[in-house]
């Protein structure tokens, strides 16, 4: 489990394979902290540490992701350079800074409009018309594995806006029109919805 407290900024280093692909990718945590197998968020996918190894800056370590995240999420649209937002999972007794996220992705939507307004930046993203059932004004989503609260929902489409901040410390505030970004809806709306097609089910 996660948080969408996003703890680092990594960088892909290098990306290998063409089955099962190799990330490598460059952070700055000790690698003696992170066990082999750990799971580690990246723009909201959860990947499993399979290498690891300290660097003079941090360290790098490797993960494998398969034909069908690649296709599932954005992380097929990464280059060697590309920064990704990082988040170690979540240990017992940790703060929750955030809300609970799986690290599994629901879908992939779309950034309409970006609108800077001073420091802040508002976005309009259009999700999956199957995800929006899930959002609600001042609800909790995960936009490329960063917790954030929206601000207001259309029939099509949901706004976010970015503290300066957050925009600086992870890869939000890059994004621009047309920019691809991993959703994870919030597990307590998705449970609600569930519940509430049972009870329909069942009238």
């Amino acid at each position: 489990m996660f948080t969408g407290i996003i703890t680092a900024k990594g960088r892909v280093r290098s990306i290998t394979g063409t089955d099962i692909v190799r990330f490598e990718i460059e952070a700055p945590y000790d690698a003696n902290t992170i066990d082999m197998g750990a799971s580690i968020a990246h723009a909201g996918a959860c990947l499993t540490v399979v290498e690891k190894e300290n660097t003079a800056k941090g360290c790098w370590y490797a993960v494998d992701v398969s034909p069908e995240t690649l296709r599932l999420t954005t992380l097929g649209d990464l280059g060697e350079g590309s920064a990704v937002n990082l988040e170690r999972a979540l240990a017992m007794g940790e703060e929750l800074g955030g809300h609970l996220v799986t690290g599994h992705v629901d879908g992939v939507g779309e950034v309409v409009d970006r609108r800077d307004e001073g420091e802040w930046v508002v976005f309009t993203i259009r999700p999956p018309a199957e995800l929006n059932k899930y959002i609600a004004k001042k609800g909790s989503v995960t936009v490329d594995g960063v917790s954030l609260t929206v601000n207001d929902v259309t029939r099509e489409t949901f706004d976010l806006m970015i503290i300066p901040h957050t925009a600086e410390v992870t890869t939000l505030g890059q994004l621009q029109k047309a920019a691809r970004v991993n959703l994870e809806v919030d597990l307590m709306a998705r449970y609600a919805a569930r519940l509430n097609e049972f009870s329909e089910d069942q009238a």
